[in-house]
């Protein structure tokens, strides 16, 4: 399990742990780059006005600025000053509109970056974490089957992951908003706002900041509380939305939306993606899907992967990129796995094989068999001192390394292992520990 940190709100893992992470965001990649998405990385800052022009956040930015500023420098509050960037999707809106001139749309994109967050650290909350993001953006419009791809994506990346079960849960703004239209609501961002906070405060405090916030009636509450008890694995929440005798036209076209990425994903992983209508997510950039994904058994832990569509959040003059993300907290991820001992790493250092001395003077004999081993992609390290061999062996084995190369007197070679004790005959240009030992491996328990 993690220490904890000194400074509360920025881990530091273990070397261990640390493999454990690696491991996460290498199988994330995998699948990322399988499904056509190309890596990119942006800048860890942006101007203020940048990062706030889409939702108010103000709070949970941190401002970047030097102790000694020089006069003409810009303060936090103005829109040219400098701030860490809290998410990855504002930057990458800015970063299509730079290069535009450049891209390929629709461009698809997968981004494994630092992000900052000045919010109160908790379980699976951190002011600096590492986030996993994919997008697909086009230039003028973005066919909606990228909707119901980025679902199928996600399943797959956590699939990949030994994290046991997890539920991608799945709404449309349009289907909320022309719900609360309908109900005669037109302030449907607050509604949304609102409706975000029903799994931290519940329905009755959600249903007061209703009546208190967007000034909506006890029956207009009730109704968008029903809405948001709607949860089905298929596409009969449909049935049930019309249950509630509301009519709209965004309504409609957010149901529709809505069933073809269900459908689809009962086809393509069934059970794993279910339509819930309490999602809301809070940002207001958002303008139809919108996705999050809770582990299991482990719902308080909040979300592990969320996101959705967004239609104007790039923009240059009258040119849009619209587009439809999603970003998994990979530290809140991580976090939660090394807390359970879910995945733990069969060694702390990528070293296969320590090569040993037979005094101070073979120093550079063993250099040569390190060399042809690495070569082979081998991960060696020779011995600093020409110690007793049963040191050397033992300092190999508080390393968690698994193997102990050896050349005898009449220039021959062995290998040990010494979690078995077997020795054997080994040449430096062919031996090859097995597989499993190649690398560090990533167990469950």
């Amino acid at each position: 399990m993690a220490r904890k940190a000194s400074l509360s709100g920025f881990p530091e893992w273990l070397p261990n742990e640390r493999l454990v992470e690696l491991h996460v965001q290498d199988t994330l990649r995998r699948t990322f780059e399988l499904h056509g998405f190309s890596n990119i990385e942006t800048r860890a800052v942006e101007t203020v006005g940048q990062l706030l022009r889409k939702g108010e956040i103000d709070k949970e930015v941190y401002g970047l600025s030097r102790l000694q500023a020089e006069e003409g420098e810009a303060a936090g509050t103005d829109p040219n000053a400098l701030a860490l960037h809290f998410d990855l999707t504002v930057p990458f809106a800015r970063y299509v509109v730079e290069n535009a001139g450049h891209l390929a749309f629709p461009f698809r994109r997968y981004q494994i970056q630092k992000v900052w967050r000045g919010e109160r650290p908790q379980d699976g909350r951190f002011r600096e974490f590492t986030q996993a993001d994919i997008d697909v953006v086009g230039d003028g419009a973005l066919p909606f089957r990228y909707d119901v791809e980025l679902a199928l994506v996600i399943a797959d990346a956590l699939g990949s992951l030994p994290i046991g079960e997890f539920t991608v849960r799945v709404n449309n703004r349009k289907l909320a908003e022309g719900f609360y239209r309908g109900l005669g609501l037109e302030d449907t961002a607050a509604v949304l706002r609102s409706v975000d906070k029903l799994e931290k405060i519940g329905p009755d405090k959600v249903a007061e900041l209703l009546i208190s916030e967007t000034g909506a009636t006890e029956d207009q509450a009730r109704a968008a509380l029903a809405l948001a008890s709607i949860r089905t694995a298929d596409t009969s929440f449909a049935e049930q939305v019309r249950a509630l005798g509301v009519q709209h036209e965004l309504l409609d076209e957010g149901l529709a939306e809505l069933t073809e990425v269900i459908e689809a994903a009962s086809r393509r992983a069934p059970g794993t993606v279910v339509a819930d209508l309490s999602i809301a997510r809070g940002l207001d950039y958002y303008t139809g899907t919108v996705y999050e994904t809770v582990l299991v058994g482990h719902e308080k832990l909040g979300s592990i992967c969320s996101g959705g569509r967004y239609e104007s959040l790039a923009s240059k003059g009258n040119r849009v990129f619209p587009g439809v993300g999603l970003s998994i907290g990979v530290s809140r991820l991580v976090s939660r796995l090394l807390a359970d001992g879910g995945l733990q790493a069969s060694r702390d250092v990528p070293t296969a094989v320590l090569v040993a001395l037979n005094d101070d003077d073979s120093w550079y004999q063993a250099q040569d068999v390190a060399t042809a081993l690495r070569a082979r992609g081998i991960a060696v390290e020779v011995a600093a001192k020409a110690e007793k061999f049963g040191k050397q062996i033992r300092y190999a084995d508080r390393r968690g390394i698994p193997f102990v190369w050896f050349t005898t007197a009449e220039g021959t070679h062995e290998v040990k292992d010494i979690r078995s004790g077997d020795q054997v005959a080994a040449d430096p240009q062919s031996w090859t520990p097995p597989a499993e030992d190649l690398q560090p491996g990533i167990t469950t328990s």
